[in-house]
This record gives C-alpha cells, structure tokens and sequence, in this order.
C-alpha cells in the first residue's frame, strides 16, 4: 500500500506470517478500528499491524473477477 490506503471490507490482501511467506486473506470486517481476516476453513482473526498487509485484488475488482 501507498500514501498510508489502508484495505477495505471485501479487499483481498496478503499479509505477513510468523512462518516467513507472505499470505493472502479477505478483509471481513473493521470494528474500532481493528482490522479482521479471513481465509477459507479458519475463522476471522485481527490484524496487529494493518498497515503491513498489501491490497492484491479490491472487492470491486474481486467482483469483476466473479469471486463474490
């Protein structure tokens, strides 16, 4: 991310692990400002560090792509 944009609800985004490699996730919600993801078969999380996560593919374009 660029000029401190931070993801959207819907946004595909990858993020940094403990393990090393990025991965990616879908940003389901934002509550107090608190950043939650989720990938298929985990339940949602929270960010720590959501300025670390880099948007691949927005909501609209996930939309465009047929993957909502």
């Amino acid at each position: 991310m660029t000029g401190g944009d931070l993801p959207k609800v819907g946004d595909e985004v990858e993020y940094p692990t403990s393990r090393g490699p990025l991965a990616r996730a879908t940003v389901t919600d934002i509550r107090k400002g608190v950043y939650y993801l989720r990938v298929p078969g985990r339940a949602e999380w929270p960010v720590p560090e959501p300025g670390r996560l880099k948007v691949m593919r927005t909501r609209i374009e996930r939309l465009e792509d047929g993957d909502l």
